[in-house]
C-alpha cells in the first residue's frame, strides 16, 4: 500500500495542478469551472496570502463551527476505523461466522458505504443547484446519514447473522451519506487557509485512528469481549456528531480571518 501511495503522488505532481497554470485546460473549461464558483485565483494575488503564523492556527481553533465540523470529523471517522480494524473480528467471535464467510460478509458494509457516499454528494449537490441555501444542502443531507448509521445499534438485539449484515450495511450507508466532510471544509475554510485548515480537519479524522480502535480492545477487555458496549460506543459517536453538526457548527459559511 506504501509503494501504491507513492505512485499516487508521483502521479499526482505531473498531472495535478491549479486551473490558472494547467497544461491542458482550454478556456472553455476554465470558464466552466469558474463560473461553477471554484476558486481558480486562490494562488494569485488578489488576496494577499498571509504566512502560517501561530495566530491563524489560533484562529482556527477558536471557531465554533469549524470545531463542530472537526468533532463530527473524528466521529464519523471513527466508524470507519471500527470497520477497518474490527469489524470481521467482531463477526468472527461474536457472530460465530468462519474467516471466509466474515470475509466475503464484510464486503456488503462496504458496498453499502460506497454507495452512500456517492448518493450524498449527488443528493447535497442537487439540492444547491435547486437554489437551497449552502448550510441546510450540506448538514441535512449529513444528519439524515448520521440517522441512519445509529442502526449500528440494533445488532445488539438481533442473533441472526442475516440482521446483523443488514444493520451493519444500512448503518454503513448512512455512515457513507454523510461522510461529505470534504465538502464541508471546501466551502468553510479560509481562503488565506485552505492547506491549514484542512490539515486541522485530517487531524481529527486521523485521530479516530489511533483512538477507536484502542479504546474498543480496553472496552472488549473490561467487559470480558462483550461486544454490546463497543457497539454502544460507536453509536454513541454517531450522536455526537450530529451534535457537532447540528448544533455546534451553527450555519456553514467560509471563515474570514481577522488581520493579524
Amino acid at each position: 500500500m506504501g509503494v501504491i501511495g507513492l505512485l499516487g503522488a508521483g502521479l499526482f505532481w505531473m498531472i495535478v495542478d491549479s486551473p490558472s497554470r494547467h497544461k491542458y485546460i482550454s478556456k472553455r473549461e476554465y470558464d466552466y469551472i469558474e463560473q461553477g464558483g471554484a476558486l481558480v485565483k486562490l494562488d494569485q494575488a488578489a488576496a494577499p496570502a498571509q504566512p502560517i503564523r501561530w495566530g491563524i492556527l489560533k484562529q482556527l481553533l477558536s471557531n465554533r463551527m469549524l470545531w463542530g465540523i472537526y468533532l463530527a470529523q473524528y466521529c464519523i471517522t471513527a466508524l470507519t476505523y471500527f470497520y477497518s480494524t474490527w469489524f470481521a473480528i467482531y463477526l468472527m467471535e461474536a457472530r460465530h461466522m468462519g474467516v471466509a464467510k466474515a470475509g466475503f460478509a464484510s464486503a456488503g458494509p462496504a458496498i453499502a458505504g460506497f454507495v452512500g457516499g456517492v448518493l450524498g454528494g449527488v443528493v447535497s449537490d442537487y439540492m444547491l443547484k435547486r437554489g437551497v441555501a449552502l448550510s441546510k444542502a450540506r448538514k441535512s443531507v449529513i444528519l439524515v446519514g448520521l440517522v441512519i448509521s445509529c442502526a449500528i445499534l440494533l445488532c445488539n438485539y438481533t442473533d441472526s447473522q442475516a440482521m446483523i449484515m443488514l444493520f451493519m450495511s444500512v448503518a454503513f450507508f448512512g455512515k457513507g451519506i454523510a461522510a461529505l466532510g470534504w465538502a464541508v471544509m471546501s466551502d468553510a475554510a479560509p481562503r488565506e487557509a485552505t492547506g491549514l485548515a484542512g490539515s486541522v480537519f485530517n487531524l481529527f479524522g486521523n485521530a479516530a485512528g489511533i483512538f477507536t480502535p484502542i479504546v474498543i480492545g480496553y472496552i472488549l477487555k473490561a467487559t470480558h469481549q462483550s461486544w454490546d458496549l463497543a457497539l454502544v460506543f460507536l453509536f454513541a459517536h454517531s450522536i455526537v456528531a450530529m451534535i457537532g453538526y447540528g448544533v455546534i457548527a451553527g450555519e456553514i459559511k467560509r471563515v474570514v480571518l481577522k488581520p493579524a
